[in-house]
Protein backbone atom coordinates (compact mmCIF):
# COMPACT_ATOMS: atom_id res chain seq x y z
CA UNK A 1 0.00 0.00 0.00
CA UNK A 2 0.89 3.59 -0.62
CA UNK A 3 1.75 5.99 2.40
CA UNK A 4 1.86 9.16 1.72
CA UNK A 5 4.29 10.78 4.03
CA UNK A 6 2.54 12.24 7.11
CA UNK A 7 5.21 15.32 6.63
CA UNK A 8 2.86 15.22 2.50
CA UNK A 9 -0.10 17.27 5.04
CA UNK A 10 1.71 19.36 6.98
CA UNK A 11 2.70 22.39 3.76
CA UNK A 12 0.13 24.23 2.86
CA UNK A 13 -2.35 23.43 -0.17
CA UNK A 14 -0.44 26.70 -2.36
CA UNK A 15 2.58 23.52 -2.78
CA UNK A 16 1.69 23.22 -6.01
CA UNK A 17 3.98 21.11 -8.26
CA UNK A 18 4.99 19.86 -11.94
CA UNK A 19 6.38 16.13 -12.04
CA UNK A 20 7.22 14.58 -15.54
CA UNK A 21 7.56 10.84 -15.24
CA UNK A 22 10.12 10.44 -18.80
CA UNK A 23 9.43 6.50 -19.32
CA UNK A 24 5.90 6.28 -18.20
CA UNK A 25 4.30 3.42 -20.37
CA UNK A 26 6.52 0.94 -18.59
CA UNK A 27 7.41 -1.54 -16.45
CA UNK A 28 8.01 0.55 -13.54
CA UNK A 29 6.29 4.11 -15.31
CA UNK A 30 3.06 2.41 -15.07
CA UNK A 31 3.01 1.96 -11.17
CA UNK A 32 4.80 5.03 -10.56
CA UNK A 33 2.72 7.11 -11.96
CA UNK A 34 0.05 5.73 -10.08
CA UNK A 35 2.06 6.12 -6.82
CA UNK A 36 2.52 10.10 -8.02
CA UNK A 37 -1.28 10.33 -8.64
CA UNK A 38 -1.72 9.97 -5.04
CA UNK A 39 1.01 12.20 -3.77
CA UNK A 40 -1.04 15.53 -2.98
CA UNK A 41 1.37 17.65 -3.65
CA UNK A 42 1.82 16.42 -7.48
CA UNK A 43 -0.51 18.92 -9.03
CA UNK A 44 0.30 18.72 -12.54
CA UNK A 45 1.37 15.50 -13.74
CA UNK A 46 3.08 15.04 -17.27
CA UNK A 47 3.75 10.73 -19.15
CA UNK A 48 5.88 10.67 -21.65
CA UNK A 49 7.14 7.80 -23.45
CA UNK A 50 7.45 6.66 -27.28
CA UNK A 51 4.30 4.57 -27.02
CA UNK A 52 1.72 4.42 -24.90
CA UNK A 53 1.80 7.29 -22.36
CA UNK A 54 -1.73 8.95 -23.58
CA UNK A 55 -3.40 5.83 -22.45
CA UNK A 56 -1.70 5.59 -19.05
CA UNK A 57 -2.63 9.10 -18.44
CA UNK A 58 -5.97 8.63 -19.08
CA UNK A 59 -6.48 5.67 -16.73
CA UNK A 60 -4.98 7.01 -14.04
CA UNK A 61 -6.34 10.42 -14.60
CA UNK A 62 -9.80 8.60 -13.04
CA UNK A 63 -7.92 8.40 -9.54
CA UNK A 64 -9.72 11.36 -7.73
CA UNK A 65 -6.98 13.16 -6.42
CA UNK A 66 -6.66 17.28 -6.94
CA UNK A 67 -3.92 17.12 -10.00
CA UNK A 68 -4.30 16.57 -13.58
CA UNK A 69 -2.58 14.62 -15.78
CA UNK A 70 -1.72 14.49 -19.63
CA UNK A 71 0.30 12.31 -22.08
CA UNK A 72 2.77 13.10 -24.26
CA UNK A 73 4.18 11.64 -27.10
CA UNK A 74 7.54 12.33 -28.83
CA UNK A 75 6.41 15.35 -30.80
CA UNK A 76 5.48 16.97 -27.46
CA UNK A 77 8.30 15.79 -25.23
CA UNK A 78 9.10 20.04 -24.64
CA UNK A 79 5.91 20.55 -23.48
CA UNK A 80 5.87 17.31 -20.98
CA UNK A 81 8.97 19.07 -19.54
CA UNK A 82 8.28 22.16 -19.75
CA UNK A 83 8.07 24.01 -15.96
CA UNK A 84 8.35 20.61 -14.12
CA UNK A 85 9.53 20.96 -10.91
CA UNK A 86 10.60 17.54 -10.37
CA UNK A 87 11.93 14.65 -13.04
CA UNK A 88 11.40 11.34 -12.76
CA UNK A 89 13.48 9.09 -15.39
CA UNK A 90 12.48 5.76 -14.98
CA UNK A 91 12.97 4.87 -18.89
CA UNK A 92 15.34 2.17 -20.56
CA UNK A 93 14.96 -1.64 -21.09
CA UNK A 94 14.51 -4.15 -18.07
CA UNK A 95 17.26 -6.71 -17.18
CA UNK A 96 16.57 -9.84 -18.26
CA UNK A 97 17.93 -13.14 -16.50
CA UNK A 98 21.79 -13.29 -16.42
CA UNK A 99 22.44 -9.43 -17.48
CA UNK A 100 24.12 -8.12 -15.09
CA UNK A 101 23.22 -4.02 -14.73
CA UNK A 102 26.54 -3.13 -16.67
CA UNK A 103 24.80 -5.34 -19.90
CA UNK A 104 21.92 -2.90 -20.04
CA UNK A 105 24.71 0.14 -20.49
CA UNK A 106 24.90 0.62 -23.98
CA UNK A 107 20.97 0.81 -24.95
CA UNK A 108 20.14 2.75 -21.83
CA UNK A 109 23.02 5.35 -22.09
CA UNK A 110 21.37 6.28 -25.16
CA UNK A 111 18.17 6.60 -23.67
CA UNK A 112 19.47 8.80 -20.54
CA UNK A 113 21.52 11.13 -22.67
CA UNK A 114 18.55 11.81 -25.01
CA UNK A 115 16.39 12.68 -22.02
CA UNK A 116 18.72 14.41 -20.09
CA UNK A 117 19.16 16.85 -23.47
CA UNK A 118 15.71 17.22 -23.37
CA UNK A 119 15.46 18.41 -19.72
CA UNK A 120 18.46 20.66 -19.84
CA UNK A 121 16.74 22.56 -22.68
CA UNK A 122 13.21 22.82 -21.52
CA UNK A 123 13.49 22.25 -17.34
CA UNK A 124 17.02 23.39 -17.00
CA UNK A 125 15.95 23.84 -13.28
CA UNK A 126 14.16 20.84 -12.33
CA UNK A 127 15.19 18.54 -9.85
CA UNK A 128 16.42 15.18 -11.90
CA UNK A 129 15.52 12.13 -10.23
CA UNK A 130 17.66 9.06 -12.21
CA UNK A 131 16.36 5.26 -12.19
CA UNK A 132 17.44 3.94 -15.42
CA UNK A 133 20.09 1.72 -14.45
CA UNK A 134 22.83 1.21 -14.54
CA UNK A 135 22.27 3.95 -11.94
CA UNK A 136 26.36 4.37 -11.07
CA UNK A 137 26.89 4.97 -14.71
CA UNK A 138 23.75 6.94 -15.83
CA UNK A 139 23.78 9.25 -13.38
CA UNK A 140 27.65 10.84 -14.53
CA UNK A 141 26.06 10.74 -17.98
CA UNK A 142 23.32 13.43 -17.31
CA UNK A 143 25.91 14.90 -15.13
CA UNK A 144 27.77 15.51 -18.25
CA UNK A 145 25.34 16.05 -20.57
CA UNK A 146 23.82 19.35 -18.08
CA UNK A 147 27.57 20.35 -17.81
CA UNK A 148 27.90 20.36 -21.55
CA UNK A 149 24.40 22.44 -22.05
CA UNK A 150 25.50 25.13 -19.16
CA UNK A 151 22.83 23.97 -17.04
CA UNK A 152 24.72 21.87 -14.72
CA UNK A 153 23.18 21.88 -10.80
CA UNK A 154 24.55 19.75 -8.34
CA UNK A 155 21.81 19.86 -5.51
CA UNK A 156 19.42 19.03 -8.00
CA UNK A 157 20.51 15.72 -9.60
CA UNK A 158 19.80 12.59 -7.73
CA UNK A 159 20.29 8.69 -8.18
CA UNK A 160 17.54 7.23 -6.81
CA UNK A 161 18.84 4.40 -4.32
CA UNK A 162 15.92 3.61 -2.51
CA UNK A 163 14.93 0.13 -3.43
CA UNK A 164 18.08 -0.54 -1.70
CA UNK A 165 16.34 0.89 1.51
CA UNK A 166 13.34 -0.24 1.18
CA UNK A 167 15.11 -3.96 0.60
CA UNK A 168 17.37 -3.48 3.57
CA UNK A 169 14.37 -2.93 5.78
CA UNK A 170 12.28 -5.73 4.65
CA UNK A 171 15.38 -8.47 4.84
CA UNK A 172 16.71 -7.49 8.05
CA UNK A 173 12.86 -7.63 9.65
CA UNK A 174 12.59 -11.23 7.99
CA UNK A 175 15.77 -12.53 9.69
CA UNK A 176 15.34 -10.18 12.65
CA UNK A 177 11.50 -11.12 13.39
CA UNK A 178 10.77 -7.46 13.56
CA UNK A 179 8.16 -4.95 11.72
CA UNK A 180 10.08 -3.66 8.32
CA UNK A 181 7.98 -0.09 9.02
CA UNK A 182 10.47 -0.08 12.23
CA UNK A 183 13.24 -0.82 10.50
CA UNK A 184 15.62 2.52 9.33
CA UNK A 185 18.56 1.42 7.70
CA UNK A 186 21.17 3.75 5.63
CA UNK A 187 22.41 2.18 2.44
CA UNK A 188 25.12 3.92 1.47
CA UNK A 189 28.00 3.53 -1.72
CA UNK A 190 26.21 3.14 -5.19
CA UNK A 191 23.08 1.39 -6.80
CA UNK A 192 24.49 -2.29 -7.88
CA UNK A 193 26.12 -5.02 -6.60
CA UNK A 194 29.13 -4.88 -4.08
CA UNK A 195 28.92 -1.03 -4.64
CA UNK A 196 25.27 -1.40 -1.90
CA UNK A 197 26.45 -1.12 1.56
CA UNK A 198 23.80 -1.50 4.26
CA UNK A 199 25.42 0.52 7.68
CA UNK A 200 24.18 -2.76 10.06
CA UNK A 201 26.69 -1.41 12.56
CA UNK A 202 24.31 1.69 12.77
CA UNK A 203 20.84 -0.43 13.56
CA UNK A 204 19.95 -2.90 15.98
CA UNK A 205 21.23 -5.93 13.93
CA UNK A 206 24.80 -5.11 14.95
CA UNK A 207 25.29 -8.30 16.42
CA UNK A 208 24.53 -10.74 13.85
CA UNK A 209 27.24 -13.69 13.82
CA UNK A 210 28.83 -13.35 10.60
CA UNK A 211 27.31 -15.87 8.59
CA UNK A 212 24.27 -14.17 9.09
CA UNK A 213 25.23 -11.04 8.52
CA UNK A 214 26.94 -12.11 5.10
CA UNK A 215 24.03 -13.37 3.70
CA UNK A 216 22.04 -10.25 4.67
CA UNK A 217 24.57 -8.14 3.22
CA UNK A 218 24.65 -10.39 0.15
CA UNK A 219 21.15 -10.48 -0.04
CA UNK A 220 20.79 -6.83 -0.02
CA UNK A 221 23.19 -6.26 -2.36
CA UNK A 222 21.68 -8.96 -5.01
CA UNK A 223 18.04 -8.51 -4.49
CA UNK A 224 17.20 -7.75 -7.75
CA UNK A 225 18.28 -10.88 -8.83
CA UNK A 226 15.53 -12.99 -6.97
CA UNK A 227 13.11 -10.88 -9.41
CA UNK A 228 14.62 -11.19 -12.46
CA UNK A 229 14.84 -14.83 -12.00
CA UNK A 230 11.61 -15.06 -10.43
CA UNK A 231 10.16 -13.39 -13.59
CA UNK A 232 11.91 -15.91 -15.56
CA UNK A 233 12.84 -13.63 -18.14
CA UNK A 234 10.45 -11.69 -18.20
CA UNK A 235 11.67 -8.53 -16.45
CA UNK A 236 13.34 -7.12 -13.75
CA UNK A 237 12.03 -5.58 -10.29
CA UNK A 238 9.08 -3.03 -11.78
CA UNK A 239 6.25 -2.73 -8.76
CA UNK A 240 8.87 -2.35 -5.49
CA UNK A 241 11.42 -0.04 -7.84
CA UNK A 242 7.93 2.33 -8.37
CA UNK A 243 7.50 2.15 -4.89
CA UNK A 244 11.07 3.52 -4.22
CA UNK A 245 11.18 6.04 -6.88
CA UNK A 246 7.51 7.45 -5.42
CA UNK A 247 8.87 7.87 -2.36
CA UNK A 248 12.70 9.29 -3.15
CA UNK A 249 10.36 11.98 -5.21
CA UNK A 250 7.76 12.41 -2.85
CA UNK A 251 10.82 13.54 -0.11
CA UNK A 252 12.14 15.80 -2.76
CA UNK A 253 8.96 17.41 -3.47
CA UNK A 254 8.76 17.87 0.43
CA UNK A 255 11.91 19.37 0.63
CA UNK A 256 10.94 21.62 -2.10
CA UNK A 257 8.13 22.53 0.19
CA UNK A 258 10.37 23.98 2.95
CA UNK A 259 9.75 20.97 4.84
CA UNK A 260 12.38 20.27 7.79
CA UNK A 261 14.30 16.90 8.39
CA UNK A 262 14.17 15.32 4.87
CA UNK A 263 16.38 12.57 5.01
CA UNK A 264 17.03 10.02 1.85
CA UNK A 265 20.35 8.16 0.75
CA UNK A 266 21.24 8.84 -2.70
CA UNK A 267 23.56 8.90 -5.65
CA UNK A 268 24.92 12.48 -5.89
CA UNK A 269 27.91 14.51 -6.53
CA UNK A 270 29.57 14.04 -3.65
CA UNK A 271 32.80 15.33 -1.56
CA UNK A 272 33.16 12.64 0.58
CA UNK A 273 35.71 10.48 -1.71
CA UNK A 274 36.21 12.91 -4.31
CA UNK A 275 40.12 13.08 -3.33
CA UNK A 276 39.82 9.57 -3.89
CA UNK A 277 38.90 10.47 -7.78
CA UNK A 278 34.68 9.01 -6.80
CA UNK A 279 32.79 11.92 -8.23
CA UNK A 280 29.23 10.44 -7.38
CA UNK A 281 28.73 8.33 -3.64
CA UNK A 282 25.56 7.64 -2.38
CA UNK A 283 24.86 8.81 1.15
CA UNK A 284 21.93 9.93 3.21
CA UNK A 285 21.18 13.69 2.00
CA UNK A 286 19.14 16.28 3.46
CA UNK A 287 16.41 17.52 0.89
CA UNK A 288 14.98 21.28 0.78
CA UNK A 289 13.96 23.86 -1.00
CA UNK A 290 17.17 24.06 -3.22
CA UNK A 291 17.47 20.31 -3.99
CA UNK A 292 20.53 18.50 -1.75
CA UNK A 293 20.95 20.85 1.06
CA UNK A 294 23.47 18.72 3.38
CA UNK A 295 25.69 15.77 2.08
CA UNK A 296 25.88 13.82 5.28
CA UNK A 297 29.46 11.66 6.08
CA UNK A 298 29.21 7.91 6.62
CA UNK A 299 29.72 8.08 10.62
CA UNK A 300 30.80 5.03 12.59
CA UNK A 301 31.84 1.96 10.56
CA UNK A 302 32.73 -1.46 11.53
CA UNK A 303 36.00 -2.97 10.35
CA UNK A 304 34.09 -5.14 8.03
CA UNK A 305 32.03 -2.26 6.80
CA UNK A 306 35.07 -0.18 5.50
CA UNK A 307 36.16 -3.57 3.87
CA UNK A 308 32.93 -3.08 1.86
CA UNK A 309 33.27 0.49 1.45
CA UNK A 310 36.63 0.08 0.10
CA UNK A 311 35.29 -2.45 -3.03
CA UNK A 312 32.63 -0.42 -3.48
CA UNK A 313 34.73 2.69 -4.49
CA UNK A 314 36.89 0.79 -6.16
CA UNK A 315 34.19 -0.46 -8.34
CA UNK A 316 32.21 3.08 -8.48
CA UNK A 317 35.60 4.51 -10.28
CA UNK A 318 35.34 2.52 -13.22
CA UNK A 319 31.35 2.60 -13.80
CA UNK A 320 31.46 6.53 -13.18
CA UNK A 321 34.59 6.91 -15.69
CA UNK A 322 31.92 4.60 -17.95
CA UNK A 323 29.25 7.26 -18.36
CA UNK A 324 31.74 10.05 -18.35
CA UNK A 325 33.46 8.25 -21.21
CA UNK A 326 30.32 7.36 -22.82
CA UNK A 327 29.29 11.26 -23.56
CA UNK A 328 32.79 12.22 -24.49
CA UNK A 329 32.60 8.98 -27.23
CA UNK A 330 28.40 9.80 -28.48
CA UNK A 331 27.92 13.50 -27.39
Amino acid sequence: MFKVSARSFSASASNAYKVAVLGAGGGIGQPLSLLLKLNHKVTDLALYDLKGAPGVAADVSHVPTNSTVKGYNPDSLEQALSGSDVIVIPAGVPRKPGMTRDDLFNTNASIVRDLAKAAADYAPNASLCIISNPVNSTVPIVAEVLKSKGVYNPKKLFGVTTLDVLRASRFASEVAGTNPVNEKITVVGGHSGVTIVPLLSQTNHKSLDAETRDALVHRIQFGGDEVVQAKDGAGSATLSMAQAGARFAGSVLDGLAGETDVVEPSFVDSPLFKDEGVDFFSSKVTLGPEGAEKIHGLGELSDYEEGLIKKAKETLVGNIKKGVDFVKQNP
